[in-house]
């Protein structure tokens, strides 16, 4: 019985050192996935219309990496169709304008520039009961023959008309438009841009008589003022 007990001892033992000795520390946790090389990619941009005008005017494709994102544009605001857009016409006798010599009538020898518009875009947009209107303009500039290079000025008016028996003007705004014409060349087209035409949204009975006008507006252009002339100082009373 005691070799039968030492026996069972010495097996019990050796199980204990074989458990032992075959166990192996616990796994490392495993390693976290290295990250991406590539950068993350930016959401598309949105292009905006004097971008989309400056392409049109000048006939070229719209800038890489513009692209248009519709559902954001659509949660923004409502584009409106085209037909309910205020249409855009150059008011008459406003297409041109002709600079002389200072003060003074242009003539066919004297004339320094002559501006004209060319074409017309807009874009309307509705959002809280306000219509926006987007207006763009091109032009272009040409020499005459007492012209030379350098920045001259166009002076340039909207209005937003409603059109009726009484027309009523309901948005205005003029602007002096610069314009350089580098050295040897004798016409330079220019393109002047307005974004924020804003105005209640009116019944589609009176929207279908609002009308953009475009065209130059001399007034604007006006002659250096004078200085003033300042009061003659009082003559002192004689004492006595």
């Amino acid at each position: 019985m005691c070799a039968a007990a030492a026996a069972l001892a010495l097996l019990a033992s050796g199980c204990s050192m074989s458990l032992f000795g075959n166990s192996q520390s616990p796994p490392p946790p495993p390693a976290e996935p290295a990250a991406s090389a590539e950068p993350a990619k930016e959401p598309p941009k949105q292009s905006s219309f004097r971008e989309r005008m400056t392409a049109l005017f000048s006939g070229k494709p719209a800038p890489s990496g513009y692209a248009e994102d519709a559902a954001a544009a659509a949660a923004a605001a409502q584009r409106a169709a085209t037909e309910d857009c205020p249409t855009v016409d150059v008011r008459s006798g406003a297409s041109t304008y002709a600079v002389g010599p200072p003060g003074a009538e242009p003539t066919a020898t004297t004339l320094r520039f002559q501006a004209s518009i060319a074409q017309t875009a807009r874009e309307c947009t509705v959002r809280s009961g306000n219509m926006t209107v987007k207006v763009g303009i091109q032009g272009r500039v040409i020499l005459g023959p007492a012209g030379t290079p350098g920045q001259v000025e166009v002076p340039i008016r909207l209005a937003l008309v409603q059109e009726g028996v009484e027309p009523k003007t309901i948005w205005t705004n003029a602007y002096r438009v610069p314009v350089n014409v580098p050295p040897g060349q004798s016409n330079v087209p220019f393109v002047h841009i307005e974004e924020n035409i804003t105005f209640p949204m009116p019944k589609p009975a009176e929207l279908d008589a609002y009308v953009v006008y475009v065209g130059f507006d001399p007034a604007l252009i006006k002659e250096e003022k004078k200085p003033e002339r300042k009061p003659a100082a009082k003559k002192p009373r004689a004492s006595g």
